[in-house]
């Protein structure tokens, strides 16, 4: 069925029916989903703006919150039951009357809306969207829906859990299936073994996170966010999380002496400037500093030791963030430069941070729709930017100097064989054990006993999974360690 283009989304919507309420957190919702698929929007930037736009506050905003973010999270779920529901293949029911089913499904299965209130609502944004034939269609799906739980569907939808492990995991937990198979390569678990570690990060994934503030060092501190209503951070001496509410109405964060961060994002940072080196520590590089979180923290800690960052990103709007973002500690200067064609000469910073593009499959907390846009495919193509940076990295560094290699990405095709590669070429360079300059940190080498490199977890220690290698080059003369 094709949907008019009139009443498509983004070209205004149908007035409500005589009798029936207006909806807007459904459609505010609604409106983020089929923005995500067909435009492939970004959800944790379109919804502030739309809540803000449509002012919508209080609960209203809680809800459009839980249902746009709480379908993206469940749609491989949802869409596996709805497969079973429906007469027709997903692929053949219009994007428009997708989502609306996804999101209903969601309401029927994940949250405490009454199962007449999810359906009926559902029925009449259809029915908004694409006329009477298309609400009953709605109707008729979502009825047969509202005859299980979701323990029950997933039953009757996932492959057995004994013949297919891969398959029943990707359905439970709404993961792409190849998605899975590469989380377990990375905890070092066989697809035809056991996979509680994998279970436990695809659980962890469907967690909304706290936020999480870094005070910016030498202009705020962990005691002022906690002053604030923050809770301290387990690990980063600068951070503090927020059980809810808007950051920006705290003091500290309205001044920018403090910004959202994740925690992990932060001992990345704190760990490229802790890591010991040889000689001067005057001159440090961001060579992907967009948007600035990780600069803003470097810039702080170096006005400490009268270091100085240059915070540098190809993309000019990426380089103007990192620019916003560090001006405050009156340390470091942004530029847009190209760090595979770099401005500066080689050898010429004592640290340097590689804070790589990458899919973002660390973040699907908080970005749950990345999981259905990346693919293997896109995961192999970013690889020869990211060891072109390294590279690049490794060039920058002076004798003595250190880099960070960071992703906020556990595969090991963005993090352990791009190192490989790249180390493979190169006979001036040591890797440092991360997971000891961050002793602070449990079970940052695991699961691979006595390893250098440090890989975060969110089921293990409740942030992204970035992953962080640290690189000392080689003094003259030196032998490796």
């Amino acid at each position: 069925m094709t949907v008019p283009s009139k009443h498509r989304p983004g070209s205004g919507q149908r007035p409500a029916r005589p009798g029936r309420r207006r909806d807007p957190a459904r459609r505010t919702a609604y409106d983020v989903l089929i923005a995500v698929e067909q435009r492939d929007a970004y959800a944790n930037l379109l919804l502030p703006a739309l809540l803000t736009q449509r002012g919508l506050t209080g609960r209203d905003a809680a809800l459009t919150t839980e249902l746009a973010y709480g379908t993206l999270r469940g749609r491989g779920t949802y869409d596996a039951i709805l497969g079973v529901c429906s007469d027709r293949s997903l692929d053949r029911i219009d994007a428009p009357l997708r989502e609306v089913l996804r999101l209903g499904t969601h309401q029927l299965l994940a949250t405490r809306v009454r199962p007449h209130a999810a359906v009926a609502t559902s029925v009449d944004l259809a029915r908004d969207l694409a006329g009477p034939r298309s609400a009953g269609f709605v109707n008729a799906v979502l009825r047969r829906v509202a005859s299980r739980d979701l323990e029950e569907w997933i039953g009757v939808a996932a492959p057995p859990r004994d013949r297919d492990p891969l398959g029943y995991l990707a359905v439970r937990y709404s993961h792409p299936r190849w998605l899975v198979a590469a989380l377990a390569e990375a905890l070092g678990e066989d697809p035809a073994g056991d996979l509680a570690g994998t279970e436990a990060v695809l659980a962890a994934d469907g967690v909304r996170p706290r936020v999480t503030l870094c005070a910016v060092p030498g202009l705020a501190d962990q005691a002022e966010l906690v002053a604030s209503g923050a809770e301290p951070a387990r690990w980063s001496p600068f951070g503090a999380y927020l059980d809810g509410g808007d950051p920006g109405a705290i003091e500290v964060v309205g001044q920018q002496r403090a910004a959202v961060q994740d925690e992990a994002s932060q001992l990345a940072a704190i760990a490229v400037a802790r890591a010991g080196l040889d000689g001067p520590d005057r001159r440090w590089l961001d060579m992907c500093a967009g948007p600035g979180g990780k600069a803003r923290l470097l810039a702080g800690l170096a006005a400490q030791r009268g270091a100085r960052l240059l915070a540098a990103d190809a993309r000019p709007h990426r380089a103007r963030l990192a620019r916003g973002a560090v001006s405050v500690t009156g340390a470091a200067a942004a530029v847009v430069a190209d760090a595979t064609v770099p401005a500066w000469p080689p050898a010429t910073f004592d640290r340097v941070l590689a804070d790589v593009p990458c899919s973002g499959l660390g973040a699907l907390r908080r970005r749950p729709e990345a999981r259905w846009r990346k693919s293997p495919q896109d995961v192999k193509a970013l690889g020869g930017l990211q060891r072109r940076l390294l590279r690049a990295a490794l060039d920058a560094a002076r004798p003595g100097g250190v880099v960070g290699y960071v992703t906020c990405s556990p595969l090991a095709a963005e993090t352990r064989d791009v190192l490989a590669d790249v180390l493979r070429e190169r006979d001036d360079v040591d890797v440092l054990d991360a997971p000891a300059v961050l002793a602070e940190v449990p079970g940052l080498g695991e699961p691979e006993p006595g390893s250098r490199y440090a890989q975060f977890w969110p089921h293990r220690h409740g942030t992204d999974a970035i992953f962080l290698a640290l690189l000392r080059r080689r003094l003259p003369g030196w032998a490796s360690s």
